[in-house]
């Protein structure tokens, strides 16, 4: 009876275990280069380690690709006011999405941005609206460093989920203060609060050669279900 008794509450922990899993594992991954975005408005403009030395900041680590996107300056208050980086991304499938960037935040004075997901939010100017709802506080370090987008309100900071349809869509990330830099984004429906966890990575050959031409790629998952593993992206770059 014991032994009985052992095994079944080993299988329900088994199986508990397993939808714990399946809740976790993404059906889609899309991994960004910044500086190979769709539009970078100025004074956002892409940047290597030695220009951040140059504006008399400490020069950070080799990025993912060589390059970064930022708004030049000293991380001094205020700054901000205008600029970004726009993503042109197509969801694969609906669901409720997370992104991550790769940064570097000096200090206080450049650790945030202003990020909006179109449709799920609206077509709004933060920088113009002062929207708190869009306010991006990044966790600060000299080093590279993911960190997932979030609500940086009065209240406190809340990791952010956007819930998508199928089809284009628009990221933008608005420069609020100078300095802050962005090396790449990396988009999943793993909803895991961790990037371990979330399995979040940089960019490969294989996806930068996607953001630069576009197309649509299908992988099978760990599961061995056929599943998107990669978005289109629509960039500048794009070949006719």
């Amino acid at each position: 009876m014991m032994k009985c008794i052992s095994f079944v509450g080993t299988m329900i922990f088994a199986l508990m275990l397993l939808a714990a899993m399946t809740v976790n594992a993404a059906d889609v991954e899309i991994a960004l280069e910044a500086e190979l975005a769709s539009k970078i408005q100025a004074p956002m403009a892409v940047g290597v380690p030695s220009d951040a030395k140059d504006k008399g900041g400490p020069e950070p680590d080799e990025p993912s690709n060589g390059e970064f996107v930022w708004a030049p300056g000293a991380p001094v208050a205020g700054g901000g006011g205008s600029g970004f980086v726009q993503f042109i991304i197509d969801i694969p499938e609906d669901g409720v999405y997370a992104a991550w960037g790769r940064v570097v935040a000096w200090d206080g004075n450049s650790d945030s941005f202003w990020a909006t997901w179109e449709p799920a939010d609206p077509a709004e100017n933060p920088q113009q609206t002062q929207n708190f709802d869009f306010r991006w506080a990044t966790a600060q370090g000299p080093g590279w460093h993911w960190d997932r987008i979030n609500q940086w309100l009065d209240a406190g900071t809340f990791d952010r989920e956007w819930e998508l349809d199928e089809g284009e869509t628009k990221l933008t990330i608005w420069s609020r203060e100078d300095a802050t830099m962005l090396d790449c984004l990396f988009i999943t429906d793993n909803l895991a609060a961790d990037f371990a966890g979330a399995g979040v990575r940089e960019p490969t050959d294989e996806d930068r050669k996607l953001q630069k031409e576009g197309g649509v790629k299908q992988a099978v998952d760990a599961a061995g279900k056929l599943s998107t593993s990669w978005g289109r992206i629509k960039s500048d770059y794009k070949k006719d």
